[in-house]
């Protein structure tokens, strides 16, 4: 028995590990084949590599290519902070009051399934095409899932949590923050990580929309110039920037709730 747990668990442990890398490996074939049939479709990769270089060479607009990531995640670092202090709180008001569930809930499920793009027009002309309308385009896309993720965690607490809350004569604040909040953190946390996501690709949205600097402006200038490298460049930064900061709440997760881990 012992044997086949062990047998079973070197499996687990090969899969777990090798089946990331057999994906990596699969997406780097299916580049180089395809890229080799058609090239004026997609630069292989040792041309995107060389461009990836060329972009510290030669930088494209005064700023090299982390000037341009460092702008679209001042950007959205920003507009995260913004988001999760206001959005947060905001669930976690519709989660725990029901009078404020009825007042605002209407109004939040009108706005809810509408996109943060679709915000464009109206924010260019309120605000113009400078740096506020790209932060506040981005807190547009990213306050929404934080406020879904948290009143959600928030309403699923057990009611039997609740009940001894009270028996051992807990009022309201005390329930909420020390039996309801605690409870609800996974959730949200799950809110957080979807509005990194959500953050990235609404500030590449905004940027290519008249920015000078950031990832999204850099995707347009080498879309118009058919420079599908230089496209390809940023999308890979902007991917691996994206898993970075996935993995770093990943791990500040297991630091805060560390009894929802596996």
């Amino acid at each position: 028995m012992d044997g086949m747990s062990s047998k079973q668990k070197t499996i687990r442990n090969i899969l777990y590990y090798g089946l990331p890398v057999l994906a990596i490996v699969l997406i780097a074939v299916s580049w180089i084949t395809f890229s080799s049939v058609h090239p004026e479709l997609m630069p292989a990769p040792a041309d995107v590599w060389a461009r990836f270089i060329k972009t510290f060479v030669k930088p494209i607009a005064k700023t090299t290519l982390i000037g341009h990531a460092w702008a679209s995640l001042r950007r959205v670092l920003l507009a995260l902070i913004v988001a999760w202090a206001f959005g947060i709180a905001f669930g976690i008001l519709i989660g725990w009051s029901k009078k404020c569930k009825a007042f605002f809930g209407s109004i939040f499920e009108v706005i809810r399934p509408i996109p943060p793009i679709a915000w464009i027009p109206i924010i260019i002309m309120w605000f113009g095409i400078g740096e506020f309308p790209k932060v506040l385009l981005v807190f547009i896309g990213t306050f929404v899932p934080l406020v879904i993720n948290t009143s959600t965690g928030i309403e699923m607490v057990d009611k039997i949590n609740l009940d001894v809350g009270k028996i051992f004569g807990g009022n309201n604040r005390q329930i909420l923050g020390d039996i309801v909040i605690p409870t609800a953190l996974p959730s949200i946390f799950a809110g957080i990580r979807t509005s990194v996501s959500s953050g990235w690709t609404t500030v590449l949205a905004a940027e290519m929309l008249g920015a000078q600097k950031g990832l999204g402006a850099l995707v347009t200038r080498g879309w118009q110039g058919s420079d599908m490298a230089l496209v390809l460049v940023s999308v890979i930064t902007i991917a691996i920037i994206g898993a970075l900061l996935s993995w770093g709440l990943q791990k500040l997760e297991k630091v805060v709730c560390p009894w929802n881990n596996n």
